[in-house]
């Protein structure tokens, strides 16, 4: 068993693997210009040009994506040739980076006409002295000696690489205009410690660390998706038993027809419906989800019941049918005709013989609808207003934030190849067979 579950754990990691490779080349191959959908129709080529350099948009896909994975971080303090540094900031809302100097201090720095470097340092209490560097910082470039060049951690958190009297211009955006200065970096690194460690970079959309707001919505919606399938899992396998162990019977072809009207109902629909009834009509639920802070839906739980009502009732008739199917036709079978003739009790068949080996096809489909709970809701989010992982990557999709769209996608695929791991762990208790094989 022990072998059979390492070999299942070494595929389920290369499927996570070759997918992440996928994942990336599908959200860069992407129809949109991220520059535009960031900035606007109305930036300039050169806007453009400086955005995409900034970003390292520009850099070759297998840098990107090793960037994406891996980070960036160790790259730069190559080129720097000292650590770099990121600060959580007091308010723990968002993070800066530096470099890390000999004495243990932490610095960054930009140049205002691209002759001179200004060294911004951060002191113990948080906040920054600025001092003007001599022409010493300068060293000669590597690849080509004739030019001076300085490495270090710009304020807007990226490695640069000055070149001194170089007179390149950065476009930077701000809320209502642009602001262009002199003296602009001639490479960029843009610094993230890479997904292993974390951090998939940061939002186009919304101009933060991605980790900042895609953490919020996976944990609501795994609130709601855990409460749902909580609710509708244990439910619809009880009732798919009974229909299974009553088959043509009136109380079969009752849980039959309402299971089939449940799954063939969209979900916008029995939402809705629900939300006229419970809401509009009686008054006893709130019809939509409101969160004020990050602990409202734990302080009014009230606003996840109708949410958690409409998941039910979209999720209760499949798995209701496929376990009555499941539980038919074990219940046909010869071992099972042998236990009834033995004169053994039928509720001793049904729990120690009939139960486990029916359960193996609803295991199947339960598991792989846990990923549809988890990222598929976006319907139900959107009835309800209620600020989850499904709606957040419909607005990154449509934006083209790809970092947001790829941090989804794998946190997508995490739950995917865990709930299929966990299916192959099932497996084994309910049939042994699958121990040894």
């Amino acid at each position: 068993m022990t072998k059979f579950l390492i070999q299942r754990v070494v595929s389920l990691l290369l499927t996570m693997a070759f997918v992440s490779v996928v994942v990336f080349a599908l959200s860069e191959i992407a129809p949109g210009n991220i520059a535009i959908n960031t900035l606007g129709n109305n930036i300039t080529p050169e806007q453009e040009a400086s955005f995409n350099k900034q970003n390292g948009l520009d850099q070759p896909p297998a840098t990107r994506y090793l960037r994406w994975v891996l980070g960036s971080d160790w790259q730069a303090a190559q080129r720097i040739g000292r650590p770099v540094v990121r600060v959580v900031e007091a308010d723990r809302q968002r993070y800066s980076w530096w470099r890390q100097e000999p004495d243990g201090g932490l610095t960054q720095h930009y140049s205002p006409d691209g002759a001179q470097i200004v060294e911004r340092r951060r002191q113990p209490d948080g906040t920054v002295t600025e001092t003007l560097l001599g022409d010493e910082v300068w060293r000669p470039d590597p690849d080509d000696p004739g030019r001076l060049i300085f490495w270090g951690v710009n304020p807007s958190g990226r490695a640069a690489m000055w070149v001194k009297g170089q007179q390149a211009v950065e476009w930077t955006p701000e809320l209502a205009s642009w602001t262009s200065a002199l003296g602009a970096p001639e490479q960029y690194i843009p610094l993230q410690l890479g997904l292993l460690r974390g951090d998939p970079g940061v939002s186009f959309l919304t101009r933060r660390p991605v980790t900042e707001t895609f953490l919020p919505r996976l944990r609501n919606t795994a609130l709601l998706a855990g409460l749902a399938f909580a609710v509708v899992m244990p439910l619809a396998l009880l009732l798919g038993v009974i229909a299974g162990l009553n088959e043509g019977r009136w109380l079969d072809r009752a849980l039959s027809l309402g299971g089939l009207v449940t799954t063939a109902t969209p979900e916008f629909v029995s939402g809705t419906l629900l939300v006229l009834i419970f809401s509009q009509w009686l008054g006893l639920l709130p019809g939509a989800v409101v969160v004020a802070n990050e602990n409202a839906l734990f302080e009014q739980p009230q606003m996840l019941i109708l949410p958690v009502l409409t998941l039910t009732l979209a999720e209760l008739g499949y798995v209701l049918r496929i376990t009555r199917a499941s539980m038919v036709e074990v219940m046909r079978t010869n071992y099972i005709r042998t236990a009834v003739l033995k004169g053994l009790p039928r509720w001793r068949i049904v729990l120690r013989h009939a139960l486990r080996n029916a359960l193996m096809a609803p295991i199947t489909v339960i598991m792989l609808h846990v990923n549809w709970l988890v990222g598929g809701i976006v319907i139900v989010e959107s009835v309800f207003g209620f600020p989850g992982l499904g709606s957040y990557i419909l607005d990154a999709a449509l934006f083209k934030d790809v970092f947001v769209i790829e941090a989804a996608t794998m946190a997508l695929i995490v739950v995917a190849v865990g709930t299929q791991l966990l299916a192959d762990v099932a497996y084994t208790f309910l049939n042994p067979r699958i121990r040894f094989a």
